[in-house]
């Protein structure tokens, strides 16, 4: 094997960067908080509720700082508040008093006098509410992932057959095993079978993009059957869903999602509309992309699906990152 001096160097340079940082990072941003406490007089998490802007910077900011602390009671408190999202306890009976306990807690711990300090309690339960109901979420869209689609299931057939009707709505499907289901993007006679793998989730997202926005979902159907440069409409947005799906779960959507929630009037928790929006955005603008691109055949699927994962991450990567959808929704 050759020697690269130039490639050992730079391999050299990398590591010592990355020591450099690692160190730099462990000693003296304890350092520099308590400096800050010192001559603010405020700590950490009231500096980022107080200066950084509403939103996923305030947000983020908030969760880096909790998720850093080395302090055994928060340590506590946050595994109180991962069980609880996972136990789905953040409802709307439950989530205030979750949600007042921790900022009573985390006041208590910070030596914050909540009489004082009114903005803190407000702004940090805000941001509490919020990331929490966001991993809430997660299990919830992960539950129905993992339901598969059942044929023997009434509300399960009932809704494929109302998938076909938003979108056919002057056709009428001759039996339900059909061959006419390749016209809406399904591979074979029963759509059953494309659901596999990501289950009812899946349906769920097709359902909603071809039920609150009608006349886009079948305008994007249109262009799915264009004579040169179609694609499979049902196909791609199973795919999608795995998209948007990847997205919340690796929390890449999180700039998107908390950005959007801190807009709200009444400040909550993302639900399951905000993901089937999110995913409604995705299949719009990947039609976008497919026209654009003019693909010469559906064999450039996977480098155009590609592109667009890749264009969609570097948009989220921005914490001031929101998609919105400029069409009107019918039934939301």
């Amino acid at each position: 094997m050759r020697f690269k001096p130039m490639e050992y160097i730079s391999s050299l340079f990398r590591w010592i960067f990355s020591t450099v940082s690692v160190f730099c990072n462990k000693f003296t941003r304890p350092i520099f908080k308590w400096i800050l406490r010192r001559t603010t007089g405020l700590c950490e998490l009231q500096r980022i509720c107080y200066c950084e802007p509403n939103g996923a910077p305030r947000i983020l900011g908030v969760e880096d700082s909790l998720r850093k602390s080395k302090s055994n009671k928060i340590k506590t408190l946050l595994e109180f508040l991962d069980r609880a999202a996972v136990e789905r306890r953040f409802s709307s009976e439950g989530s205030g008093k979750i949600v007042n306990n921790t900022v009573q807690t985390i006041c208590s711990i910070k030596k914050i006098r909540p009489d004082v300090h009114q903005p803190f309690n407000r702004l940090f339960g805000e941001c509490v509410s919020i990331i929490w109901g966001y991993y809430q979420l997660i299990h919830y869209i992960e539950d129905i992932k993992t339901t598969s689609y059942d044929a023997t299931n009434q509300e399960h057939e009932k809704q494929l057959l109302e998938l076909w009707n938003h979108l056919m709505p002057e056709r009428k499907l001759e039996c339900r095993v059909s061959n006419s289901w390749k016209d809406i993007g399904f591979q074979g006679d029963d759509p059953k079978t494309d659901f596999r793998g990501m289950g009812k989730l899946g349906l769920d997202n097709l359902c909603f993009f071809a039920n609150n926005y009608k006349d886009v979902s079948r305008q994007v159907l249109s262009h799915s059957n264009h004579p040169q440069h179609g694609y499979s409409f049902a196909i791609v947005g199973i795919n999608l869903t795995h998209l948007a799906y990847t997205l919340w779960k690796d929390h890449s959507a999180k700039t998107h999602v908390y950005n959007l929630c801190s807009q709200q009037l009444s400040v909550a928790g993302p639900t399951l509309l905000h993901f089937h929006r999110f995913y409604c955005y995705l299949f719009v603008e990947f039609d976008k992309l497919w026209l654009a691109e003019k693909p010469a055949s559906i064999m450039e699927f996977g480098r155009i699906r590609n592109q667009f994962e890749k264009n969609i991450r570097l948009l989220l990567a921005n914490r001031n990152c929101i998609f919105k959808l400029n069409i009107p929704v019918e039934h939301v």
